[in-house]
């Protein structure tokens, strides 16, 4: 009798506890399946999502021609990578192809991948080729491209496939050739600095201007081009004549035979040569060393290192673009912000996005420019940006021919090698 009650009171306890919530583990075939019309889509998934690895991001540099004293490019990107690394305790380390050629590109990031490096930074169009023989094989890397258009991208991809690009991208579905979803590209609107480049040098006094292009890829002729239109706007705000000589040295760095070239300018009565193409400026600065001559540097302020070389107030304005913000701002976003769907598959066309502060722009005048009361002013360089930020000053972009201009007579040298 006494393990019948104790059994009793088992069952009792049992019951009660039921009743009143306690928990018990019910097996999950137990469980009745809810209708599928009882249970709203959005409550199918109420689950926290598992949050996201952590990457631990680091940044490699390739140096594309040139080094990182260049004084140009790579150098104004090197400094970016080492300026967003130590302020933000991100590894970083650059790479300099043993060969100035696509294979040498894409060694250089193969081995920068093999030791660790999953953001890629490259700065200039000759790494088109590259970037279609590497990025695809490494979906997780993350490649940030400089001055790399989709013309340059497309080219390459195309003679990949063995078919012939005709240089009109509107003709060709990137898709079709090139998983860009790990690629980022910003280019830049070289045209508008230029154009204040040649208004500068006009409006200081200089009509007998030079341009000394490095290779007449697109980059560099939007740079020229603009160079003349904007002496053009200047020469007719004065009522004056300017003469340009125009060429290119097809290669990015001088030597004899285009110093020479440049000898016989200045001698000849050029004022101010426009050296556009990486180290190319040597030529153009030796040459204006000799008769007191003036240069006009590109990318970055060129003035310490031309000035240093050539002589104290030899460079009157460089034509600037912002390689080191767009290299830091994009670091930032990619790698602290977590932000790289904001630039995958993306080419960036990047010009003017403030009329109010020349300083703030993308492309701008060096703040090395030798202002003059009377001729050229900070405020006067303040109302040319406002005019080409709000419109009522255009600048053409077209790289197919040397602009015509009212008031410029232009001089063409083709290429001088």
């Amino acid at each position: 009798m006494k393990k019948i009650l104790a059994l009793l009171l088992v069952l009792a306890m049992t019951l009660s506890m039921a009743a009143c919530g306690g928990k018990t583990e019910t097996p999950t075939e137990a469980a009745p399946e809810a209708p599928a019309t009882e249970a709203p889509a959005a409550e199918a998934t109420e689950a926290p999502e598992a949050p996201a690895a952590e990457v631990d991001y680091r940044v490699a540099m390739v140096t594309d021609s040139g080094d990182i004293t260049d004084q140009s490019f790579n150098q104004t990107t090197w400094e970016a990578v080492t300026k967003f690394g130590e302020d933000n305790g991100v590894d970083y380390k650059y790479y300099k192809p043993t060969t100035a050629d696509d294979a040498g590109r894409a060694a250089s990031m193969e081995l920068a991948i093999a030791d660790g490096y999953n953001v890629i930074v490259l700065p200039g169009f000759l790494f088109a080729a590259a970037i279609v023989e590497v990025a695809p094989n490494y979906p997780d890397v993350k490649f940030i491209a400089l001055d790399v258009a989709e013309g340059d991208l497309l080219g390459a991809a195309v003679a990949a496939k063995g078919e012939t690009y005709d240089y009109n991208p509107a003709n060709w579905n990137m898709a079709d050739y090139l998983d860009m979803s790990n690629i980022y590209c910003a280019i830049y609107q070289e045209e508008l600095s230029g154009y204040m480049a040649g208004y500068a040098a006009v409006k200081l006094g200089y009509t007998e201007l030079g341009f000394l292009g490095g290779m007449a890829v697109p980059a560099v002729q939007r740079f020229g081009h603009g160079y003349v239109q904007g002496a053009g706007a200047a020469a007719k705000e004065l009522g004056v004549a300017v003469n340009v000589k125009y060429a290119y040295g097809n290669q990015f760095f001088g030597d004899a035979d285009i110093t020479a070239v440049m000898d016989t300018w200045y001698a000849a009565g050029t004022q101010v040569v426009f050296a556009c193409g990486g180290g190319i400026y040597t030529s153009a600065g030796e040459a204006a060393q000799k008769v007191g001559g003036k240069l006009i540097g590109v990318d970055t302020d060129q003035s310490a290192v031309i000035d240093g070389l050539y002589g104290e107030g030899i460079t009157i304005t460089s034509a600037m673009k912002g390689l080191f913000p767009t290299t830091v701002d994009t670091l930032t976003d990619v790698i602290l912000n977590n932000n790289w769907a904001n630039y995958s598959g993306k080419i960036a066309n990047l010009g003017l996005v403030n009329g109010e502060d020349p300083a703030a722009n993308y492309v701008q005048l060096a703040p090395t420019t030798q202002f003059e009361e009377g001729k050229f002013t900070e405020a006067d360089y303040a109302a040319l940006v406002k005019g080409m930020f709000d419109g009522t000053i255009t600048v053409s972009n077209d790289t197919s021919a040397i602009p015509t201009v009212e008031g410029v007579t232009v001089q063409d040298f083709g290429n001088l090698k």
